[in-house]
């Protein structure tokens, strides 16, 4: 009897299957829901760790690709989670190696003539161009905690480094944000 292709399945086929019972935790082996699933949540990532709307939906577009080829791996739905956040924080990390863009210092950014007021519409905004400004790792760090509020264990796991070197690029980075924020608005606790 013919082998029938992933589609032409039933759920129950899956049960049966033993190459497709890896699929079993997956809700839904249809790829376009799984893209539609996940697709803002990689977007998201891409889109604020590279400041550039074409690249991050570029470098999501690649990741969903490499996710088709490897789809038969996933064991579950958390393993393609945190599959995809891995794969999109290291395509980060490749891209902008490629692009080798100057980096602003922090020391540069020019300054705002007068305070801002506490209730100063553009400091979501002023946050994000302070943020995007760190160093590659560390930015990512700080994108993966407080945009995606990951765990600082889960963080260390996908980027493959010690957990200390996580909370370290947290609280050098927060320290040095929050320098940043005192300087160009005053005195605000964070």
């Amino acid at each position: 009897m013919a082998q029938r292709t992933a589609a032409e399945q039933s759920p129950d086929d899956f049960e049966r299957d033993p190459e497709s019972a890896s699929r079993n935790d997956i809700p839904s082996t249809d790829f376009a829901d799984i893209v539609r699933r996940h697709q803002s949540a990689i977007f998201s990532i891409a889109l604020h760790f590279l400041a550039d709307r074409s690249a991050a939906e570029e470098l999501a577009q690649d990741v969903f690709l490499q996710l088709y080829a490897n789809l038969a791996t996933m064991k579950s739905e958390d393993h393609m989670k945190y599959w995809l956040r891995k794969v999109t924080a290291h395509r980060c990390i490749d891209y902008k190696r490629r692009r080798k863009l100057p980096q602003v210092s922090l020391d540069d950014t020019p300054e705002p003539a007068a305070p801002a007021q506490l209730t100063d519409p553009f400091l979501a905004r002023r946050l994000r161009q302070y943020v995007s400004s760190l160093p590659e790792k560390p930015r990512l760090v700080m994108i993966l905690r407080y945009q995606e509020d990951m765990p600082t264990e889960d963080i260390a796991e996908i980027l493959t480094m010690p957990l200390a070197t996580v909370k370290s690029h947290l609280q050098r980075s927060l320290a040095m944000l929050r320098e940043k924020v005192t300087r160009a608005i005053g005195e605000v606790s964070l």
